[in-house]
């Protein structure tokens, strides 16, 4: 599902504007990421957390060439953690079911 595939079906079962719709959603995504990158996570009860974790620095190799070595730097990254509805329900599907 694209953003735009999510903006057609909301206006389609609201019956709102999709223009008003986009606003809406990317506002939304804009928010998230304002939050985000200012240090602080973000949580959604009942969907999950966006949250902020420090990646520690650590060697890496080019599969191609391993004896390079190749040193990745501490980096912040963001993770996403289910809430407890979204996980009962994702753990209901079976691995055929993915496309």
């Amino acid at each position: 599902m694209t953003k735009r595939d999510l903006v057609v079906r909301i206006a389609d079962e609201t019956g709102l504007n999709q223009q008003k719709v986009m606003t809406v959603v990317q506002k939304t995504l804009d928010y998230i990421t304002s939050e985000l990158s200012a240090g602080r996570n973000v949580e959604l009860r009942n969907f999950g957390v966006f949250e902020l974790k420090v990646r520690r620095p650590r060697v890496g190799r080019n599969p191609n060439k391993p004896k390079n070595e190749v040193t990745i730097p501490e980096r912040v990254v963001v993770k996403f953690k289910a809430g407890k509805i979204m996980r009962e329900k994702v753990s209901k599907i079976s691995p055929n079911q993915i496309a």
